[in-house]
């Protein structure tokens, strides 16, 4: 008979805070915990992080486009616009995913980021 694990979310959270605590520069230990912060209703926990990474790999174009997304939900669409900016010119390009990104719905009626949507939209 196979046994279902309860998944739990404070657990993991608890987990990667402590190798954090550890080690505060583990980048994907940073990554993991904003994803995890966010999915679960924690963000500005989730913003912290993903500050925290922008700063540790500020090269590093899917942390800039977290970073947004969490800017979005905490409802600062000017910023967000700065940040999802900065992740397209440093590579991201993602179309996709950004026009469908729940994290970004309270931008996707703003000017700038259909413009944005625009200059990432595949041409044919």
């Amino acid at each position: 008979m196979s046994r279902q694990k309860n998944h739990d979310p404070e657990f993991e959270m608890r987990f990667f805070e402590s190798v954090l605590r550890r080690n505060a520069g583990y980048t994907e230990v940073v990554e993991i915990l904003g994803g995890l912060y966010t999915k679960h209703g924690r963000i500005a926990d989730g913003l912290r992080m993903d500050r925290k990474l922008v700063k540790l790999q500020p090269a590093n174009a899917t942390a800039h486009y977290n970073l947004a997304c969490s800017l979005a939900l905490s409802r600062r669409k000017a910023d967000a616009l700065r940040s999802l900016r900065h992740a397209v010119a440093l590579g991201y390009r993602d179309f996709d995913w950004m026009q469908q990104d729940p994290d970004l719905e309270d931008l996707k009626n703003h000017p700038d980021f259909v413009a944005l949507l625009e200059q990432l939209k595949p041409h044919s």
